[in-house]
């Protein structure tokens, strides 16, 4: 084959094409099945997806919160990285943290019967339970919580600063793996922040 046509073969990042083909296979309003997509990876794309959920691309952030949302329904974890996928191309990004951010919730029930709804920065909303589990990671120097929401497939968000301090509010004690932890009740599930013991 000729380097002429292999060059032809190649397919190089871009960012349009990736939108036009999210909109084409989001056209039903669903999520499209990125998990049953496997094509060819075709390199980097200078796409990030900051700390407080903000997307740049070529370092400008991405200010039409339609197509980052557009974006966010083509996204593919696997391992430790982040890929754009679609029938035909998958091209990598840079995630500092994880990729959503839980800007809000809603509250229904108490106990163990409670039910908290989580909204995201891209419009996702997401009932934590078994199937979407709320973790909480600590910093080991500073004890500051990192807490996360399992939105679909193994994507996260980070729940803001205003939403932990509120779950705070309505968090419970319950036995978790032999000892008392203070946590959250959702869907049938506890979902443990600190153990008992460290309370002030």
């Amino acid at each position: 084959m000729a380097k002429t046509e292999a060059a032809q073969m190649i397919v190089k990042p871009d960012a349009d094409r990736l939108a036009e083909t999210a909109r084409a296979a989001a056209a039903g309003g669903r999520l499209p099945p990125v998990d049953s997509w496997n094509p060819p990876f075709c390199g980097d794309l200078d796409m990030r997806i900051a700390r407080d959920g903000t997307w740049f691309y070529l370092g400008t952030p991405i200010g039409r919160a339609p197509l980052v949302r557009l974006f966010s329904t083509i996204l593919k974890r696997e391992g430790a990285r982040y890929f754009l996928v679609t029938p035909v191309e998958k091209v990598g990004i840079t995630v500092e943290d994880v990729p959503f951010v839980a800007v809000d919730f809603e509250r229904a029930g108490t106990g163990a019967d409670q039910i908290l709804t989580f909204t995201t920065n891209v419009g996702d909303r997401v009932a934590a339970g078994p199937d979407h589990p709320i973790r909480v990671e600590r910093d080991p120097e500073t004890g500051e919580p990192a807490p996360y929401v399992l939105v679909r497939r193994n994507l996260e968000a980070r729940i803001d600063r205003k939403s932990f301090y509120r779950l705070v509010e309505i968090g419970t004690r319950a036995t978790h793996d032999g000892a008392e932890w203070f946590g959250l009740w959702s869907g049938g599930a506890f979902f443990p922040v600190i153990p008992s013991a460290e309370l002030p």
